[in-house]
Protein backbone atom coordinates (compact mmCIF):
# COMPACT_ATOMS: atom_id res chain seq x y z
CA UNK A 1 0.00 0.00 0.00
CA UNK A 2 2.81 2.39 0.93
CA UNK A 3 4.63 1.64 -2.34
CA UNK A 4 1.44 2.24 -4.29
CA UNK A 5 1.07 5.67 -2.62
CA UNK A 6 4.65 6.65 -3.53
CA UNK A 7 4.11 5.56 -7.11
CA UNK A 8 0.80 7.46 -7.26
CA UNK A 9 2.47 10.60 -5.86
CA UNK A 10 5.24 10.31 -8.43
CA UNK A 11 2.64 10.06 -11.17
CA UNK A 12 0.89 13.19 -9.88
CA UNK A 13 4.19 15.15 -9.73
CA UNK A 14 5.02 13.94 -13.21
CA UNK A 15 1.65 15.06 -14.55
CA UNK A 16 2.21 18.52 -13.00
CA UNK A 17 5.60 18.81 -14.65
CA UNK A 18 4.12 17.69 -17.99
CA UNK A 19 1.31 20.25 -17.65
CA UNK A 20 3.83 23.00 -16.86
CA UNK A 21 5.93 22.24 -19.91
CA UNK A 22 2.85 21.91 -22.11
CA UNK A 23 1.50 25.32 -21.08
CA UNK A 24 4.93 26.96 -21.39
CA UNK A 25 5.35 25.52 -24.88
CA UNK A 26 1.89 26.78 -25.81
CA UNK A 27 2.79 30.25 -24.48
CA UNK A 28 6.09 30.27 -26.38
CA UNK A 29 4.36 29.22 -29.62
CA UNK A 30 1.66 31.88 -29.19
CA UNK A 31 4.27 34.59 -28.51
CA UNK A 32 6.21 33.68 -31.67
CA UNK A 33 3.02 33.94 -33.73
CA UNK A 34 2.06 37.25 -32.08
CA UNK A 35 -1.05 35.77 -30.47
CA UNK A 36 -0.60 37.38 -27.07
CA UNK A 37 -4.12 36.66 -25.86
CA UNK A 38 -3.47 32.90 -26.15
CA UNK A 39 0.00 33.39 -24.67
CA UNK A 40 -1.46 35.10 -21.59
CA UNK A 41 -4.07 32.36 -21.27
CA UNK A 42 -1.36 29.66 -21.31
CA UNK A 43 0.75 31.62 -18.82
CA UNK A 44 -2.23 31.93 -16.49
CA UNK A 45 -2.70 28.15 -16.55
CA UNK A 46 1.02 27.53 -16.01
CA UNK A 47 1.13 29.99 -13.11
CA UNK A 48 -1.15 27.76 -11.05
CA UNK A 49 1.40 24.94 -11.41
CA UNK A 50 4.68 26.86 -11.15
CA UNK A 51 5.06 27.10 -7.36
CA UNK A 52 6.76 23.72 -7.00
CA UNK A 53 8.90 23.99 -10.14
CA UNK A 54 12.68 24.29 -10.04
CA UNK A 55 14.38 27.65 -10.62
CA UNK A 56 15.29 26.87 -14.26
CA UNK A 57 11.64 26.26 -15.13
CA UNK A 58 10.61 29.35 -13.17
CA UNK A 59 13.14 31.45 -15.09
CA UNK A 60 11.62 30.20 -18.35
CA UNK A 61 8.12 30.91 -17.04
CA UNK A 62 8.87 34.52 -15.99
CA UNK A 63 10.68 35.22 -19.27
CA UNK A 64 7.64 34.05 -21.23
CA UNK A 65 5.26 35.86 -18.87
CA UNK A 66 7.14 39.11 -19.39
CA UNK A 67 6.92 38.76 -23.18
CA UNK A 68 3.24 37.80 -23.07
CA UNK A 69 2.25 40.72 -20.86
CA UNK A 70 4.35 43.26 -22.76
CA UNK A 71 2.73 42.10 -26.04
CA UNK A 72 5.22 43.97 -28.21
CA UNK A 73 4.31 47.29 -26.58
CA UNK A 74 0.54 47.04 -26.99
CA UNK A 75 -0.14 46.27 -23.31
CA UNK A 76 -1.79 48.50 -20.74
CA UNK A 77 0.35 50.36 -18.19
CA UNK A 78 -0.63 47.86 -15.50
CA UNK A 79 0.37 44.90 -17.70
CA UNK A 80 3.66 46.54 -18.60
CA UNK A 81 4.45 47.03 -14.90
CA UNK A 82 3.82 43.30 -14.33
CA UNK A 83 5.91 42.44 -17.39
CA UNK A 84 8.85 44.40 -16.01
CA UNK A 85 8.47 42.67 -12.63
CA UNK A 86 8.50 39.26 -14.33
CA UNK A 87 11.58 40.02 -16.40
CA UNK A 88 13.43 41.31 -13.33
CA UNK A 89 12.80 37.95 -11.61
CA UNK A 90 14.58 36.02 -14.38
CA UNK A 91 18.01 37.41 -13.50
CA UNK A 92 17.55 36.69 -9.78
CA UNK A 93 16.51 33.08 -10.48
CA UNK A 94 19.35 32.40 -12.89
CA UNK A 95 21.90 33.86 -10.49
CA UNK A 96 20.70 31.31 -7.90
CA UNK A 97 21.32 28.35 -10.20
CA UNK A 98 24.41 29.82 -11.86
CA UNK A 99 23.12 29.28 -15.38
CA UNK A 100 22.10 32.19 -17.60
CA UNK A 101 19.98 30.80 -20.40
CA UNK A 102 17.47 33.69 -20.50
CA UNK A 103 19.38 36.60 -18.95
CA UNK A 104 20.87 37.79 -22.25
CA UNK A 105 17.48 37.41 -23.94
CA UNK A 106 15.90 39.48 -21.19
CA UNK A 107 18.58 42.15 -21.70
CA UNK A 108 17.80 42.26 -25.44
CA UNK A 109 14.08 42.48 -24.79
CA UNK A 110 14.58 45.22 -22.20
CA UNK A 111 16.71 47.22 -24.64
CA UNK A 112 13.95 46.91 -27.23
CA UNK A 113 11.36 47.94 -24.64
CA UNK A 114 13.52 50.90 -23.57
CA UNK A 115 13.80 52.16 -27.16
CA UNK A 116 10.06 51.74 -27.63
CA UNK A 117 9.20 53.61 -24.42
CA UNK A 118 11.57 56.47 -25.27
CA UNK A 119 10.23 56.75 -28.83
CA UNK A 120 6.64 56.90 -27.55
CA UNK A 121 7.54 59.27 -24.70
CA UNK A 122 9.19 61.74 -27.06
CA UNK A 123 6.37 61.47 -29.61
CA UNK A 124 3.79 62.15 -26.88
CA UNK A 125 5.88 65.06 -25.62
CA UNK A 126 5.96 66.60 -29.10
CA UNK A 127 2.18 66.12 -29.33
CA UNK A 128 1.81 67.76 -25.88
CA UNK A 129 0.22 64.60 -24.50
CA UNK A 130 2.16 65.02 -21.28
CA UNK A 131 0.48 62.33 -19.19
CA UNK A 132 1.21 59.58 -21.73
CA UNK A 133 4.75 60.93 -22.11
CA UNK A 134 5.24 60.77 -18.33
CA UNK A 135 4.09 57.14 -18.16
CA UNK A 136 6.49 56.10 -20.93
CA UNK A 137 9.45 57.97 -19.44
CA UNK A 138 8.74 56.22 -16.14
CA UNK A 139 8.67 52.85 -17.89
CA UNK A 140 11.96 53.70 -19.63
CA UNK A 141 13.51 54.38 -16.24
CA UNK A 142 12.30 51.01 -14.88
CA UNK A 143 14.02 49.39 -17.87
CA UNK A 144 17.29 51.19 -17.14
CA UNK A 145 17.44 52.40 -13.54
CA UNK A 146 20.92 53.83 -14.01
CA UNK A 147 19.37 56.45 -16.32
CA UNK A 148 17.72 58.52 -13.59
CA UNK A 149 17.21 61.37 -16.05
CA UNK A 150 14.26 59.40 -17.47
CA UNK A 151 12.60 59.47 -14.05
CA UNK A 152 13.19 63.24 -13.91
CA UNK A 153 11.47 63.60 -17.29
CA UNK A 154 8.60 61.45 -16.00
CA UNK A 155 8.22 63.76 -13.01
CA UNK A 156 8.41 67.03 -14.95
CA UNK A 157 5.95 65.89 -17.65
CA UNK A 158 3.58 64.69 -14.92
CA UNK A 159 3.69 68.20 -13.42
CA UNK A 160 2.88 69.71 -16.81
CA UNK A 161 -0.05 67.28 -17.05
CA UNK A 162 -1.13 68.40 -13.55
CA UNK A 163 -0.79 64.80 -12.37
CA UNK A 164 0.68 65.94 -9.07
CA UNK A 165 0.43 62.71 -7.07
CA UNK A 166 2.49 60.79 -9.63
CA UNK A 167 4.98 63.62 -9.98
CA UNK A 168 5.37 63.79 -6.19
CA UNK A 169 6.17 60.06 -6.08
CA UNK A 170 8.78 60.44 -8.83
CA UNK A 171 10.32 63.57 -7.29
CA UNK A 172 10.55 61.93 -3.86
CA UNK A 173 12.27 58.95 -5.44
CA UNK A 174 14.74 61.27 -7.19
CA UNK A 175 15.40 63.11 -3.93
CA UNK A 176 16.04 59.85 -2.08
CA UNK A 177 18.41 58.74 -4.86
CA UNK A 178 20.39 61.97 -4.41
CA UNK A 179 19.69 62.89 -8.03
CA UNK A 180 21.50 66.03 -9.23
CA UNK A 181 20.61 65.88 -12.92
CA UNK A 182 23.81 67.30 -14.32
CA UNK A 183 23.95 67.06 -18.09
CA UNK A 184 26.82 67.75 -20.45
CA UNK A 185 25.97 69.85 -23.49
CA UNK A 186 28.23 69.07 -26.44
CA UNK A 187 28.44 71.94 -28.88
CA UNK A 188 30.56 73.25 -31.75
CA UNK A 189 30.53 76.23 -34.08
CA UNK A 190 28.74 75.51 -37.38
CA UNK A 191 31.07 77.15 -39.91
CA UNK A 192 28.46 77.45 -42.69
CA UNK A 193 25.68 78.88 -40.49
CA UNK A 194 28.04 80.94 -38.35
CA UNK A 195 26.45 79.86 -35.06
CA UNK A 196 26.84 77.38 -32.22
CA UNK A 197 25.09 74.03 -32.53
CA UNK A 198 24.35 71.36 -29.88
CA UNK A 199 24.86 67.63 -30.46
CA UNK A 200 23.29 64.55 -28.88
CA UNK A 201 26.69 63.09 -28.02
CA UNK A 202 30.38 63.89 -27.90
CA UNK A 203 31.01 61.34 -30.67
CA UNK A 204 28.64 63.06 -33.12
CA UNK A 205 30.12 66.46 -32.28
CA UNK A 206 33.70 65.25 -32.71
CA UNK A 207 32.83 63.59 -36.04
CA UNK A 208 31.52 66.93 -37.34
CA UNK A 209 34.66 68.70 -36.16
CA UNK A 210 36.87 66.12 -37.89
CA UNK A 211 34.75 66.45 -41.03
CA UNK A 212 35.54 70.18 -41.08
CA UNK A 213 31.91 71.40 -40.92
CA UNK A 214 32.35 72.58 -37.33
CA UNK A 215 35.08 73.98 -35.12
CA UNK A 216 35.59 75.32 -31.58
CA UNK A 217 34.08 72.33 -29.74
CA UNK A 218 32.84 73.00 -26.20
CA UNK A 219 31.60 70.90 -23.27
CA UNK A 220 29.29 72.63 -20.80
CA UNK A 221 27.62 71.20 -17.70
CA UNK A 222 24.08 72.21 -16.84
CA UNK A 223 23.12 73.35 -13.35
CA UNK A 224 21.97 70.87 -10.72
CA UNK A 225 18.25 70.10 -10.74
CA UNK A 226 18.17 69.47 -6.96
CA UNK A 227 16.68 72.86 -6.11
CA UNK A 228 13.95 72.47 -8.73
CA UNK A 229 13.06 69.01 -7.40
CA UNK A 230 12.85 70.20 -3.78
CA UNK A 231 10.84 73.22 -4.90
CA UNK A 232 8.31 71.07 -6.74
CA UNK A 233 8.05 68.61 -3.85
CA UNK A 234 7.41 71.49 -1.45
CA UNK A 235 4.86 73.20 -3.72
CA UNK A 236 2.95 69.93 -4.23
CA UNK A 237 2.92 69.46 -0.45
CA UNK A 238 1.50 72.98 -0.09
CA UNK A 239 -1.20 72.33 -2.72
CA UNK A 240 -2.08 69.14 -0.83
CA UNK A 241 -2.32 71.07 2.43
CA UNK A 242 0.80 69.35 3.84
CA UNK A 243 2.44 72.61 4.92
CA UNK A 244 4.60 71.04 7.60
CA UNK A 245 6.00 68.54 5.10
CA UNK A 246 6.74 71.43 2.74
CA UNK A 247 8.68 73.34 5.37
CA UNK A 248 10.57 70.21 6.45
CA UNK A 249 11.54 69.50 2.84
CA UNK A 250 12.89 73.03 2.46
CA UNK A 251 14.79 72.96 5.75
CA UNK A 252 16.49 69.70 4.83
CA UNK A 253 17.50 71.10 1.46
CA UNK A 254 18.75 74.38 2.96
CA UNK A 255 20.85 72.52 5.53
CA UNK A 256 22.68 70.76 2.71
CA UNK A 257 23.02 73.93 0.58
CA UNK A 258 22.64 77.00 2.84
CA UNK A 259 24.01 79.40 0.21
CA UNK A 260 21.99 78.11 -2.73
CA UNK A 261 20.05 81.12 -4.03
CA UNK A 262 17.49 78.96 -5.84
CA UNK A 263 16.65 77.12 -2.63
CA UNK A 264 16.23 80.41 -0.73
CA UNK A 265 13.81 81.61 -3.39
CA UNK A 266 12.01 78.27 -3.37
CA UNK A 267 11.52 78.46 0.39
CA UNK A 268 10.28 82.03 -0.02
CA UNK A 269 7.76 80.86 -2.65
CA UNK A 270 6.53 78.12 -0.32
CA UNK A 271 5.95 80.68 2.45
CA UNK A 272 4.08 83.10 0.20
CA UNK A 273 1.88 80.20 -0.99
CA UNK A 274 1.15 79.52 2.69
CA UNK A 275 0.42 83.19 3.34
CA UNK A 276 3.51 83.72 5.52
CA UNK A 277 4.38 87.18 4.18
CA UNK A 278 6.84 88.10 6.92
CA UNK A 279 8.90 84.96 6.37
CA UNK A 280 8.69 85.50 2.61
CA UNK A 281 10.04 89.02 3.03
CA UNK A 282 12.87 87.85 5.31
CA UNK A 283 13.98 85.22 2.80
CA UNK A 284 13.77 87.61 -0.15
CA UNK A 285 15.92 90.08 1.79
CA UNK A 286 18.41 87.26 2.41
CA UNK A 287 18.39 86.46 -1.30
CA UNK A 288 18.88 90.14 -2.16
CA UNK A 289 22.09 90.22 -0.14
CA UNK A 290 23.39 87.32 -2.23
CA UNK A 291 22.14 88.79 -5.51
CA UNK A 292 21.86 92.59 -5.07
CA UNK A 293 21.46 93.26 -8.80
CA UNK A 294 18.39 91.07 -9.23
CA UNK A 295 15.50 93.34 -10.23
CA UNK A 296 12.87 90.68 -9.55
CA UNK A 297 13.97 90.33 -5.93
CA UNK A 298 13.69 94.10 -5.42
CA UNK A 299 10.25 94.02 -7.04
CA UNK A 300 9.05 91.23 -4.75
CA UNK A 301 10.22 93.17 -1.71
CA UNK A 302 8.24 96.11 -3.04
CA UNK A 303 5.11 93.97 -3.34
CA UNK A 304 5.26 92.61 0.22
CA UNK A 305 6.13 96.04 1.62
CA UNK A 306 3.13 97.60 -0.15
CA UNK A 307 0.85 94.83 1.08
CA UNK A 308 2.27 95.29 4.56
CA UNK A 309 1.29 98.97 4.65
CA UNK A 310 4.77 100.39 4.00
CA UNK A 311 4.29 102.46 0.81
CA UNK A 312 7.50 104.48 1.14
CA UNK A 313 9.58 101.35 1.63
CA UNK A 314 7.79 99.72 -1.31
CA UNK A 315 8.52 102.76 -3.47
CA UNK A 316 12.25 102.46 -2.83
CA UNK A 317 12.23 98.80 -3.84
CA UNK A 318 10.25 99.49 -7.03
CA UNK A 319 12.61 102.35 -7.90
CA UNK A 320 15.62 100.06 -7.46
CA UNK A 321 13.97 97.34 -9.57
CA UNK A 322 13.40 99.87 -12.37
CA UNK A 323 16.96 101.17 -12.06
CA UNK A 324 18.28 97.62 -12.43
CA UNK A 325 15.88 96.76 -15.26
CA UNK A 326 14.29 99.80 -16.94
CA UNK A 327 12.04 97.48 -19.00
CA UNK A 328 10.48 95.84 -15.92
CA UNK A 329 6.83 96.54 -16.80
CA UNK A 330 5.35 95.20 -13.55
CA UNK A 331 7.60 97.44 -11.47
CA UNK A 332 6.47 100.49 -13.49
CA UNK A 333 2.84 99.43 -13.11
CA UNK A 334 3.12 98.92 -9.35
CA UNK A 335 4.78 102.31 -8.95
CA UNK A 336 1.75 103.86 -10.67
CA UNK A 337 -0.61 101.90 -8.40
CA UNK A 338 1.36 103.00 -5.33
CA UNK A 339 1.16 106.67 -6.38
CA UNK A 340 -2.55 106.48 -7.22
CA UNK A 341 -3.30 104.87 -3.85
CA UNK A 342 -2.78 108.37 -2.43
CA UNK A 343 -5.84 109.56 -4.35
CA UNK A 344 -8.26 108.00 -1.88
CA UNK A 345 -7.13 110.21 0.99
CA UNK A 346 -7.50 113.31 -1.20
CA UNK A 347 -11.02 112.30 -2.28
CA UNK A 348 -12.09 111.64 1.31
CA UNK A 349 -10.92 115.07 2.40
CA UNK A 350 -12.60 116.74 -0.60
CA UNK A 351 -15.87 115.01 0.26
CA UNK A 352 -15.66 116.13 3.87
CA UNK A 353 -15.40 119.84 3.05
CA UNK A 354 -18.25 122.30 3.45
CA UNK A 355 -19.10 125.37 1.35
CA UNK A 356 -17.22 128.10 3.21
CA UNK A 357 -14.60 130.21 1.46
CA UNK A 358 -11.86 128.39 3.39
CA UNK A 359 -13.32 125.05 2.40
CA UNK A 360 -13.55 126.11 -1.23
CA UNK A 361 -9.91 127.23 -1.23
CA UNK A 362 -8.88 123.91 0.35
CA UNK A 363 -10.97 122.06 -2.25
CA UNK A 364 -9.07 123.81 -5.06
CA UNK A 365 -5.76 122.97 -3.40
CA UNK A 366 -6.74 119.33 -3.15
CA UNK A 367 -7.87 119.36 -6.76
CA UNK A 368 -4.40 120.54 -7.81
CA UNK A 369 -2.78 117.92 -5.57
CA UNK A 370 -4.86 115.29 -7.30
CA UNK A 371 -3.73 116.52 -10.73
CA UNK A 372 -0.08 116.46 -9.60
CA UNK A 373 -0.58 112.91 -8.39
CA UNK A 374 -2.04 111.96 -11.78
CA UNK A 375 0.86 113.56 -13.60
CA UNK A 376 3.34 111.70 -11.41
CA UNK A 377 1.68 108.39 -12.25
CA UNK A 378 1.42 108.99 -16.02
CA UNK A 379 5.08 108.19 -16.94
CA UNK A 380 4.92 104.87 -15.09
CA UNK A 381 1.67 103.88 -16.80
CA UNK A 382 3.08 104.88 -20.18
CA UNK A 383 6.19 102.77 -19.50
CA UNK A 384 3.99 99.86 -18.47
CA UNK A 385 2.21 100.02 -21.83
CA UNK A 386 5.48 100.48 -23.68
CA UNK A 387 6.80 97.17 -22.33
CA UNK A 388 3.43 95.40 -22.01
CA UNK A 389 1.26 96.93 -24.77
CA UNK A 390 -1.77 94.74 -23.99
CA UNK A 391 -2.07 95.61 -20.29
CA UNK A 392 -5.74 96.56 -20.42
CA UNK A 393 -6.00 97.73 -16.81
CA UNK A 394 -3.05 100.11 -17.19
CA UNK A 395 -4.53 101.46 -20.42
CA UNK A 396 -7.93 102.09 -18.84
CA UNK A 397 -6.36 103.81 -15.84
CA UNK A 398 -4.35 106.05 -18.15
CA UNK A 399 -7.45 106.86 -20.21
CA UNK A 400 -9.34 107.92 -17.05
CA UNK A 401 -6.43 110.13 -16.01
CA UNK A 402 -6.30 111.85 -19.42
CA UNK A 403 -10.05 112.41 -19.14
CA UNK A 404 -9.71 113.97 -15.68
CA UNK A 405 -6.88 116.20 -16.92
CA UNK A 406 -8.93 117.13 -20.00
CA UNK A 407 -6.16 116.02 -22.34
CA UNK A 408 -8.54 115.14 -25.17
CA UNK A 409 -6.02 114.18 -27.84
CA UNK A 410 -4.19 111.71 -25.58
CA UNK A 411 -7.56 110.42 -24.32
CA UNK A 412 -8.65 109.60 -27.88
CA UNK A 413 -5.38 107.84 -28.67
CA UNK A 414 -5.53 105.60 -25.59
CA UNK A 415 -9.26 104.98 -26.13
CA UNK A 416 -8.52 103.67 -29.60
CA UNK A 417 -5.74 101.51 -28.16
CA UNK A 418 -8.15 100.01 -25.59
CA UNK A 419 -10.69 99.23 -28.32
CA UNK A 420 -7.94 97.48 -30.32
CA UNK A 421 -6.87 95.42 -27.29
CA UNK A 422 -10.46 94.40 -26.50
CA UNK A 423 -11.10 93.40 -30.12
CA UNK A 424 -7.98 91.23 -30.10
CA UNK A 425 -5.99 93.33 -32.56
Amino acid sequence: MKKQFIVALALIVGSFAFAQKSELKSAEKAIKSGNFADAKSAILKAEALIAGADDKVKANFYFLKGQALYANGTATNAEIDKAIESLDKVKDLEEKVGKYRYTSKVAELKQSMLSNFLTKANASLQAKNYLVSSHDFEKAYRMSVKDTLYLYYAASTAVTAKEFESSLTYYEELRDLGFKGYETIYSAHNIELGQSEDFDSRELRDLSVRAGTHNAPKDAKTDSKSAEIIKNIALIYVSNGDNEKAITAMKDARMENPDDLDLILTEANVHIKMGNKDEFKRLIQEATIKDPNNAELQYNLGVVSAEGGEPEVARKYYEKAIALDPSYADAHNNMAVLILDGEQQIIEEMNSLGSSDADNRRYDELKEERKLLYREAIPFLESTLKFKPKNLQAAKTLMNIYSALEETEKFNVIKAKIEAIESGN
